[in-house]
């Protein structure tokens, strides 16, 4: 074994092995969150905005990690300011300044007649070269980026998943996007000098990467990425030893070897499970039939089989969401897969209304009736994780009474009726394709909420239990209620004079008025849209324009817009969206209500006819168009860009949509 050990005998061999293992375990701790959060662009961006800084530092003779980190401190705060921009894609502004950085530097080194910097040592990196003082610096490095993925973790996994939904538990996903720049910054700036800019790419994401294929949850990626970053080092050393090759070089090769080791291993791991468990699946038949074949004598009983975290009976779970459309007209109801823009029949329906939905659910509301359609799309939310699931499509039943409103919980559907009442279903039931009615509750709008019923009577809000009893009232008062809406902050009921927010505390439950911010009349909210669990919802303001309901900060804004016939909005700092009759799709800031866009989209509408829906989700907005027979998709954080168009064989005057 004199070959692995003989390198490791000298005392710079040694310096980059100690160097390498520190760089690998802090591009372990920022690399999983580039890989994570797609931000490999990011991360190759930043790695070379590193240039100009270097190349001044060297010129002037000063020290070039300062200089590289000044210089990733300007990529920072320029990627941030334009992230901002709502009229550039994040991709585009990181682009420009990756370009305008190197340039720079490019400029920087080709006006230096002596040509001091070492562009070389820059790209590539010195492994050999690693000094005393370098060791302490990646040390100090190391603290930090351990310090702030520690304090950061719980707002990197929401805003990795979803960032209104960070908003809406209070994460400052803008503060924790700042950290996690900074903190791959921090790799980056530590790093180069062993691997350099081109190569400390390979460190960043090979491992990490690599360890997504053995690894679930993102602490035990990162102990995976630094152990294999580590293998990396101490291999690519020993090769460079031997073979004469560059060492940053070749410890960064390893790394990305390592991970097509990884992936094939981890493909062939996936083949042979899914042969083991066909296998096992046919011997357990076989040794079911021989106790029927055999003389009566029982077998030990064999163990039960857990059943797996999610798991729901008929359906297929998948890694994205399903979203759909439930298209309707006069005469026939469909599903439009987003995913792949195929549509299904779902029954005829003649005297359509309207549609309501509750997230997978469409209600169809007709002449005295409401047909219930299962658009096979919806999630369930754990909170801190989520599950897809997909099935087919189907016609669940009718139901008395026209629907006007839904909500549901895993256990309790509540549907208002046109006259008042509201109806509750047996959610479980209708899961499995039948309508069992669980109670009535008449002259009241009722929604499940935190294992309760919230009941509006008169001007109070009643806590009830599943069985209609009430447990207590509110204390602040709802007067003439219109419009409710179930968001990851309590459910909000429009008053007359405001909105009250009623929270489930400490086993109690509590109300919190939100005045508007001047007097109101006919311009009040009355229908409130949103993207489902947002605690940011829209409403048109009367004659005026729209309104803006911010739950987490406790506001109202007024956009005055002129009438509007559709509203909607994804979440918190997300654009408002509305529709005017002119047929024009425009677009507010949320906070200033300044129009950031405007699209001509739909004829003028006439007087009399059913208005569009706009509906959105966390990417996407989609508008029905009945003259064409069209569903526009449009990106609306892109300067309202058409991004698809579909074209049914029904006049889509009724939307809903499902599977988020």
């Amino acid at each position: 074994m004199e070959w692995l050990f003989a390198p490791f005998e000298v005392a710079f061999v040694q310096r980059a092995l100690w160097g390498g293992l520190l760089v690998s375990c802090v591009c372990a701790l920022a690399g999983t969150w580039v890989v994570v959060r797609g931000m490999a662009f990011l991360g190759d961006a930043m790695a070379h905005g590193m240039l100009p800084g270097v190349a001044v530092a060297s010129l002037v003779g000063g020290n070039l990690l300062l200089g590289a980190a000044i210089s990733c401190a300007a990529m920072a705060l320029g990627v941030s300011a334009l992230g901002r921009n709502r009229r550039l894609s994040a991709d585009t502004g990181i682009g420009l300044l990756f370009v305008g950085m190197l340039a720079t530097g490019v400029i920087i080194v080709s006006r230096s007649q002596s040509f001091a910097v070492d562009l070389t040592g820059f790209l590539f990196g010195d492994v050999l070269a690693v000094r005393e003082r370098d060791l302490v610096y990646l040390l100090v490095a190391l603290a930090i980026a351990a310090l702030i993925t520690v304090l950061g973790h719980r707002a990197f996994v929401a805003l990795s998943f979803d960032a209104r939904k960070a908003h809406t538990l209070g994460l400052r996903p803008r503060l924790a996007h700042a950290a996690l720049v900074g903190l791959v910054t921090l790799a980056i700036v530590a790093s180069f000098h062993i691997v350099g800019t081109l190569l400390v790419f390979g460190l960043l994401i090979a491992p990490p990467a690599a360890a997504t294929y053995w690894a679930n949850r993102i602490p035990m990626v990162m102990v995976l990425a630094a152990v294999l970053g580590s293998v990396a080092t101490v291999a690519g050393l020993v090769i460079s030893w031997h073979a004469g090759t560059a060492g940053g070089a070749t410890i960064a090769a390893v790394a990305v070897a390592l991970f097509f080791v990884s992936a094939l291993a981890a493909m062939l791991r996936d083949r042979l499970r899914s042969k083991g468990f066909r296998t096992a699946a046919v011997a357990a038949s076989a040794l079911a039939v021989i106790p029927l074949a055999g003389c009566g004598t029982s077998a030990e009983t064999a163990a039960p089989v857990e059943t797996p975290h999610g798991y729901v009976a008929g359906a297929e779970e998948t890694g994205e969401p399903q979203s759909r459309l439930i298209l309707a007209d006069e005469g026939a109801i469909k599903v439009l897969d987003l995913t792949t823009e195929k549509f299904v029949d779902a029954g005829q329906a003649e005297g359509v209304r309207g549609i309501v939905g509750d997230g997978r659910y469409g209600y169809v509301r007709l002449g005295n009736s409401t047909q219930v359609v299962d658009s096979g799309g919806w999630m369930v939310d754990h909170g801190d994780h989520v599950h897809y699931y997909r099935a087919p499509v189907r016609a669940v039943g009718t139901l008395a009474g026209r629907v006007v409103q839904a909500h549901s919980d895993p256990v309790l559907t509540a549907l208002l009726l046109e006259d008042g009442d509201t109806v509750l279903l047996d959610r479980r039931a209708l899961d499995e394709g039948s309508i069992v009615e669980r109670g009535r509750i008449t002259a009241g709008a009722a929604l499940p909420y935190a294992g309760h019923v919230l009941v509006t009577a008169g001007d109070k809000v009643e806590v009830r239990t599943r069985d209609n009893a009430v447990v207590t009232t509110i204390a602040e008062p709802c007067a003439d209620p219109r419009g409710r809406a179930v968001t990851r902050r309590g459910v909000v009921f429009g008053c007359a004079d405001g909105a009250l927010v009623v929270t489930g505390q400490d086993g109690g439950f509590i109300g919190q008025k939100i005045p508007y911010p001047r007097e109101v009349a006919a311009d009040r909210a009355v229908e409130f849209t949103h993207r489902p669990g947002s605690a940011t919802l829209t409403a048109r303001a009367g004659e005026r324009g729209v309104w803006t309901l911010d739950v987490r900060k406790k506001s109202w804004a007024l956009a005055p817009v002129g009438p509007v016939v559709a509203v909607n909005t994804a979440g918190e700092g997300a654009t408002v969206l509305a529709l005017t009759r002119d047929g024009v799709l425009h677009s507010f800031d949320p906070e200033t209500a300044r129009e950031t866009a405007q699209v001509a989209l739909l004829e003028p509408l006439a007087d009399g006819v059913a208005a569009p829906s706009i509906l959105v989700d966390s990417q996407r907005a989609y508008v029905n168009d009945r003259p064409r027979g069209k569903v526009y998709e449009i990106a609306y954080n892109d300067n309202l860009r058409l991004a698809r168009t579909f074209t049914t064989d029904l006049a889509p005057t009724h939307m809903v949509e499902t599977g988020e």
